[in-house]
C-alpha cells in the first residue's frame, strides 16, 4: 500500500480506506481513539503527554510506552508495504510527538470544509450538485465513537453546525433554481430535527410559499413563533418576522427574479393569446421540451403531455401544425430503450401520419423533423425503416445547412447505430459532430448529449482517460445550465471506471453500484432503470468469476441467465448499448453446456466487436474484453483461423 492514497473518515465512525477502498483494519478503541486525535490536530504535532492525557482520565503505569505501541501498529497497517527500517510517510514522529501527514483531499471532513465554502461562490445549479455531493459523505455524527471526549467536542460541535449550514445552503440554492416543491421535504424533516434553526424555519416556509401553499407557509411561521416563544423564551427574529410579513401581503419580493418575470409573463400570455389558438399549441410543446430536462418528474410529466398535445394538434385537421407539434419536440435521447413503448409507438403513427398528409414539395425541415423523430422514438428495433428515416433526416439538414435540425438528426442516427454490435467507433465520430455542431451553435442539450454519447463509445473502446474528460465535460455543462440528470449517466461511468480497476474488491463496486442506482428512482427512466442493477452486477460477478447470487434481470433476464437446454431456441439479445455483453453471458451459458451451435452464433456476433469490452459502450457495465471471450469461444470450438480475429 506504500505510495497509495489513503483515506481517512471522521465523518461518522473513524476510519481509513486503502487505494481500492477497503477498509483499513485499524484494531482496537485506542488505536482509532489516537488516529482521531492526530486528525483532529489537522496536521500539526500532537505531543505523547498530550496523546496520554486525552487517552485516559487517569493514566496507567507505561501510558507512554502503550502510546508508542498504538502509533507502530497504526503504521503498519497504514503503510504495510513500508520498508522495514525507512521513516513513516503518514503517521511521522516529529519532536515530541507525532503528526498525520496527509493531504486535506484525504480526509472527508476537511473535504466537506473545502466543498461547502466553494458552494458559496458557485451558480445555484452547481452549488446544489457539490452540496449534494458533500453531504453524501455523512455515514452519522462526527467522530460518532468519541461523542464523550473532550478533545473531539470542539471539532464535532463545528463540523455538526456547517453540516447544518449546507443543508440550508442547499435549500436556498433550489429555490434560486425554482425548486421550490422539490425542497420542501428536506426542510421539513431539518427543521423536525432542530426546531430552533430559525434560517430552516423561514426556508421551509419560503419553498411552501413558492409552491403554491401559501394556507401552508403561515402555518409553519406560526408553528415556529410557539416553538420559540413557548420553550425558549423569545420572539422570532427579523428574518422570519419580515418573511410572515410578506406572505400577508403578497410582496414581489418573495419571488425569485426569474419567478418575477414568469409570473408576470404568463400572466399578459394568459390575457393576450387566445385559449384554443394554435400559437398556445405550439408554445406549449416549447414549454415540455425545456420541461424534459429538469429532471425526473419533469421528464415524465413531458413525456405523458406530450402526447395529449400531438392529438389535439391532430384534431385541428392542419397535418403542417401537427407536424410542427410533433417535431418541436427535440429532446436528446441517449438511451436506446424506450421509457415507454406504447407512447413511442403512438408517436411514431402520428409523424408516420403527418409525413404522408405533408404536401410533395416544400416543408424540407418539417419533414426532415418528422423523420428524425422517427428514427429517434424506434429505439431498440432492428427494422429497416427507423434506420432509413434516421439517413434521410440527416441528409435533408446537411443539405439544408441548419445545426439545429442536424443535431436532432443525428441523435436519430446515433439511436439507429445501437442496433449493431461493434459500433462503437462510428458512435464516437458522431458524439464529436455533435459537440462540434452544438458548440458553435449553442445547443447546449446537444452539446451534453454529445460528451455523454463518447463518454459512452470511448468507454467500449477502453479508452477511459479520454472517457474522463468527456464525463467531466458532461458534469460541467450540466451545473451551468442545469441538467440534473447528467449525473445519473456519469454516475454510473464512474462506478464502471471502477469495476475495471481490477484490484477494486468485488464488494466495493457492487456497493457503488448499489448507491448509484438510487439515482434512478426518481430519474423518470424507466427504460434505464428496470433491470439495470442486476444485470450490472450480473456482468461484474460474470466477469471476475464469483458465483452468481443477483435478482432477476428483467428484460434481460432470458439472456443474463439462459435455460442452458433450451440455448439454441433463444433469440437473439435486444438491440441497444448492452448487446455485446448479453452476447457474452450467452456465450458463457453455451461453453458450460458445450452448445457448439450456441458458441457459433455468439462468436459470429460478438467478432465485429473483437476491439472493445462488452457493454462498456454502455457507460455502465461490462463484461470484460470482448477478445477474452472470443479467444474462449475459439479455444472451444477449435477454430484457429477465427482466434486470429480476436487479438
Amino acid at each position: 500500500m506504500s505510495g497509495e492514497r489513503i483515506e481517512f473518515g471522521v465523518l461518522g465512525p473513524v476510519t481509513a480506506w486503502d487505494g481500492a477502498g477497503n477498509a483499513i483494519a485499524l484494531k482496537g478503541p485506542l488505536h482509532r481513539a489516537v488516529l482521531a486525535r492526530l486528525l483532529v490536530a489537522r496536521r500539526r504535532v500532537v505531543p505523547v503527554r498530550d496523546l496520554v492525557d486525552d487517552l485516559w482520565v487517569a493514566p496507567p503505569a507505561g501510558a507512554v510506552g502503550a502510546v508508542r505501541t498504538f502509533v507502530a501498529a497504526l503504521r503498519r497497517a497504514l503503510e504495510p508495504n513500508r520498508p522495514r527500517r525507512t521513516p513513516a510517510t503518514v503517521l511521522v514522529t516529529d519532536g515530541p510527538g507525532y503528526a498525520l501527514r496527509t493531504e486535506p483531499a484525504a480526509v472527508d471532513a476537511w473535504r466537506f470544509e473545502q466543498a461547502v465554502s466553494a458552494a458559496a461562490t458557485l451558480p445555484a445549479a452547481a452549488a446544489v450538485s457539490r452540496l449534494d455531493a458533500a453531504l453524501g459523505w455523512w455515514r452519522g455524527p462526527a467522530y460518532a465513537d468519541f461523542a464523550d471526549a473532550p478533545w473531539a467536542r470542539a471539532d464535532r460541535a463545528r463540523l455538526a453546525e456547517l453540516r447544518l449550514q449546507a443543508v440550508e445552503r442547499r435549500a436556498a440554492a433550489r429555490l434560486d433554481l425554482g425548486q421550490a416543491a422539490a425542497a420542501v421535504p428536506d426542510l421539513d424533516a431539518h427543521t423536525t430535527r432542530h426546531p430552533w434553526r430559525e434560517e430552516g424555519w423561514r426556508l421551509l416556509a419560503l419553498a411552501l410559499y413558492r409552491s403554491g401553499r401559501q394556507g401552508d407557509a403561515l402555518a409553519v411561521l406560526r408553528r415556529a413563533r410557539v416553538l420559540l416563544v413557548d420553550q425558549l423564551g423569545v420572539d422570532p427574529g427579523p428574518a422570519l418576522r419580515r418573511l410572515e410579513a410578506d406572505i400577508l401581503h403578497q410582496t414581489d419580493e418573495l419571488e425569485t427574479a426569474a419567478g418575477r418575470v414568469w409570473t408576470q409573463a404568463a400572466s399578459a400570455y394568459e390575457r393576450l393569446v387566445a385559449a384554443g389558438s394554435r400559437a398556445r399549441l405550439e408554445s406549449t410543446v416549447g414549454l415540455l421540451r425545456d420541461l424534459a430536462v429538469t429532471g425526473g418528474s419533469g421528464l415524465a410529466a413531458a413525456r405523458e403531455q406530450r402526447t395529449a398535445a400531438i392529438e389535439a394538434a391532430e384534431q385541428l385537421g392542419d397535418p403542417l401544425l401537427t407536424a410542427r407539434v410533433i417535431g418541436a419536440y427535440d429532446v436528446p435521447g441517449l438511451w436506446p430503450r424506450s421509457d415507454d413503448a406504447v407512447q413511442a409507438a403512438a408517436v411514431v403513427a402520428a409523424a408516420e401520419r403527418a409525413l404522408a398528409e405533408l404536401p410533395p414539395t416544400g416543408h424540407d425541415a418539417t419533414r426532415a423533423r418528422l423523420l428524425a423523430t422517427i428514427g429517434l422514438e424506434s429505439r431498440g428495433t432492428r427494422e429497416p425503416r427507423p434506420l432509413r428515416c434516421a439517413r434521410q433526416a440527416e441528409a435533408i439538414a446537411r443539405s439544408l445547412d441548419d445545426p439545429a435540425l442536424l443535431a436532432f438528426a443525428l441523435n436519430a442516427t446515433f439511436m439507429q447505430s445501437c442496433r449493431d454490435t461493434g459500433t462503437a467507433p462510428l458512435r464516437a465520430a458522431t458524439g464529436s459532430e455533435l459537440i462540434d455542431i452544438a458548440t458553435r451553435s449553442g445547443l447546449v442539450s446537444f452539446q451534453v448529449l454529445g460528451h455523454l454519447i463518447r463518454m459512452q463509445a470511448r468507454s467500449g473502446l477502453a479508452d477511459f482517460a479520454a472517457a474522463d474528460q468527456d464525463a467531466a465535460a458532461a458534469e460541467e455543462l450540466a451545473a451551468r445550465h442545469e441538467r440534473p440528470l447528467v449525473v445519473v449517466f456519469t454516475e454510473w461511468y464512474r462506478v464502471l471506471r471502477l469495476a475495471v480497476a481490477e484490484t477494486a474488491p468485488v464488494a466495493a463496486v457492487e456497493r457503488a453500484y448499489r448507491a448509484a442506482a438510487v439515482r434512478l428512482d426518481d430519474a423518470g427512466m424507466p427504460g434505464l432503470r428496470d433491470g439495470l442493477l442486476p444485470l450490472a452486477l450480473r456482468c461484474l460477478l460474470a466477469w471476475r468469476g464469483v458465483p452468481d447470487h443477483g435478482a432477476d434481470c428483467g428484460p434481460y433476464e432470458p439472456w443474463a441467465r439462459p435455460d442452458p437446454a433450451n440455448l439454441g431456441a433463444l433469440r437473439d439479445p435486444p438491440a441497444g448499448l448492452f448487446t455485446e455483453a448479453l452476447w457474452c453471458l450467452v456465450a458463457q451459458a453455451a461453453l458450460t453446456a458445450g452448445d457448439r451451435a450456441t458458441m457459433a452464433r455468439a462468436r459470429a456476433a460478438l467478432a465485429p466487436a473483437a476491439q472493445e469490452w462488452a457493454g462498456a459502450g454502455s457507460g455502465l457495465l461490462t463484461t470484460g474484453p470482448v477478445a477474452d471471450h472470443l479467444r474462449q469461444l475459439d479455444a472451444a470450438l477449435g477454430d484457429r483461423k477465427g482466434g486470429e480475429a480476436a487479438p
